[in-house]
């Protein structure tokens, strides 16, 4: 599979920020709110992308688990977001998406370091039905799943940087169900 230069770019940006963030190890407990903010894309060869915007909200749902040598924990993530998509005939479309996620984090070295794994899976809902010149969704509805990796920083691990890839699809209820993949870049800040 070719890696579409926009993804190694992102890649690249990505881990240069993060090691400008710094290595302190702190006893990250996972367990508060937050608001994020995250841009995505999903190319479409030589018919352009869908870029997306999201806005949402992450609520912490389990205490701290021990496991191998680091620590789960988990959240619901609530978002609203909005795709500008290459659209059949002439110009672009845009859609708006409802959704939530059930995320399990798993944080490294115990639990202390600054870098986390997830992953989860959920359910959306979009304003009408996505239709690009080389993709369409038969339902309104799609099903989704997300893995991430990203990185605590500032005082008390209070911001985030996470690259995700995310996935949208019917999970097969009407065809046709060619799914969504999208390479996603949030920032959080929890309170």
């Amino acid at each position: 599979m070719k890696v579409p230069p926009s993804a190694s770019l992102g890649a690249a940006v990505f881990a240069g920020i993060l090691s400008l963030l710094g290595t302190e190890a702190h006893a990250f407990e996972d367990s508060a709110r937050g608001i994020y903010f995250e841009g995505g894309r999903a190319p479409h060869g030589d018919k352009g992308a869908t870029n997306s915007a999201t806005v949402g909200v992450t609520l912490p749902w389990s205490l701290r688990q021990p496991v191998h040598e680091g620590a789960l924990t988990s959240y619901w993530d609530l978002f609203i977001s909005q795709w500008h998509a290459p659209a059949l005939g002439s110009g672009s479309r845009n859609y708006t998406q409802l959704g939530a996620i059930y995320t399990w984090r798993y944080r490294f070295g115990g639990g202390s370091s600054a870098w986390f794994a997830e992953g989860g899976v959920g359910g959306t809902v979009m304003d009408h039905l996505y239709k690009t010149p080389d993709r369409t969704f038969s339902t309104a509805f799609q099903f989704t799943e997300v893995l991430g990796v990203g990185r605590s920083f500032g005082e008390n691990g209070r911001h985030e940087l996470t690259l995700r890839l995310q996935h949208f699809s019917n999970a097969g209820i009407k065809k046709p169900n060619p799914g969504e993949n999208f390479v996603r870049l949030r920032y959080t800040y929890h309170f």
